[in-house]
């Protein structure tokens, strides 16, 4: 099931009117603590991400510098 922004905001309304049952696409869902719905929300935002930079194919570049602070012999 791919994530959309739409099932991210259902779950920031449910975080904020502190309900624990949530409709993603066809599924109720019922979370036990407004701590998983939130975990659950951060989770579905790092997969949305990943989803979009993925679909942008973008890379992701890395420095790395080294410093040398020898006498230099």
């Amino acid at each position: 099931m791919a994530v959309t922004q739409a099932d991210i905001d259902n779950l920031n309304a449910a975080i904020a009117s502190g309900e624990r049952q949530v409709t993603i696409g066809s599924q109720s869902v019922t979370f036990n603590s407004t701590e998983s719905l939130i975990r659950a929300r951060d989770d579905m935002r790092a997969e949305h991400a990943r989803a979009m930079r993925e679909a942008a194919d973008t890379r992701i570049l890395r420095q790395t510098r080294l410093y040398h602070a020898g006498r230099g012999y």
